[in-house]
């Protein structure tokens, strides 16, 4: 099913990420974690569908995208970056095999993060944040989507790794098995993975060879 929503409001959250705000169908719910694929209403756009998630709580009155864009390519993200206030997008139907099944892991890689900020803002809202830790990559600090709220979220259970950037406060390098070696103590909780597609593969192959079980990892299949 198709949805014509306008853009409420859009605003910057690093140099190349844009918080879009969205009209809400009145019909449509989704669980945190999850996503749709979005087009933009315009006749060369309506069927370049790319799959985005949710970022807002299920109760607000909008609906929220964290978008990264990818001026490089010259595609549906950098044509979204140019869109405005009452310019229209096109939904679709909910999908997605990211949702929380209790306290655990989160493994994000750049735009990864976007599922596990709709769950962690839920989790916070219903003061059930004990228990989660986050290990965040990305190439440069400038990179981190919404640093500041996750620390205030997380506080010391949100690790930050930068892989081009050796900064104070930050872990340099990769998230590999070494990594996961050193900062994980409890391979029998949930692990949540979102990033590129070699990144999550990787790190799922680490984690089993750890011992993690299999059963305990949540990705996007």
């Amino acid at each position: 099913m198709e949805y014509i929503v306008r853009i409420l409001s859009t605003k910057p959250v690093t140099h190349n990420v844009k918080r879009f705000r969205v009209e809400k169908p009145s019909d449509y719910t989704f669980t945190p974690g999850q996503a749709t694929d979005v087009a933009i209403n315009k006749p060369e756009w309506k069927k370049e569908l790319r799959p985005f998630t949710f970022t807002c709580l299920p109760g607000d009155p909008y609906l929220e995208f964290t978008i990264k864009r990818y001026p490089d390519r010259k595609g549906v993200t950098n044509e979204l970056h140019q869109l405005k206030e009452g310019d229209e997008l096109i939904l679709h139907d909910v999908w997605g095999a990211i949702e929380y099944k209790g306290p655990g892991c989160f493994i994000a890689g750049g735009a990864g993060i976007t599922p596990f900020l709709a769950i962690l803002r839920n989790l916070k809202a219903m003061n059930k944040l004990e228990g989660n830790m986050l290990f965040f990559s990305n190439q440069t600090q400038a990179d981190i989507i919404c640093e500041a709220e996750l620390k205030d979220m997380l506080g010391e259970n949100a690790m930050f790794v930068l892989s081009k950037e050796n900064r104070p406060g930050y872990i340099f390098g990769r998230i590999d098995k070494d990594f996961l070696h050193i900062h994980l103590n409890n391979l029998q909780q949930e692990f949540y993975i979102c990033g590129p597609d070699a990144m999550v593969l990787d790190i799922m192959e680490q984690l089993t060879a750890l011992g993690a079980k299999a059963e305990g990892l949540v990705f996007e299949k």
